[in-house]
């Protein structure tokens, strides 16, 4: 997804939410949270899981950890993690590209 389509998608959908880009790195949480001046907590990191067949989008807490059990119990078989983005908690976007509702 394109920074170009964001915010074609927000200037649709919901115009009173604007979207910011920063050019510091949001790689890790650490940095996301660095890159837009809140607390790692404060991030929003989506882990995209092959479940079987399915795929799942977890969000969560740029702090929380993933509990393998947890997850099992949820779904009911082994998960594998593809990649994931890290942005502030307004909500998750891809890059370092965030959305801020004023």
């Amino acid at each position: 997804m394109s920074i170009e389509s964001v915010r074609a998608f927000f200037a649709e959908k919901a115009p009173d939410i604007a979207v910011i880009e920063s050019t510091m790195s949001s790689a890790t949480v650490t940095l996301a949270a660095e890159a837009y001046g809140v607390e790692p907590a404060r991030i929003a990191k989506t882990l995209s899981l092959r479940i079987g067949d399915r795929v799942v989008l977890v969000v969560a807490a740029g702090t929380a950890r993933m509990d393998n059990k947890k997850m099992k119990a949820a779904f009911g078989e082994n998960r594998k993690c593809s990649a994931s983005t890290r942005s502030p908690r307004s909500p998750a976007m891809k890059s370092a590209a965030s959305v801020r509702s004023d």
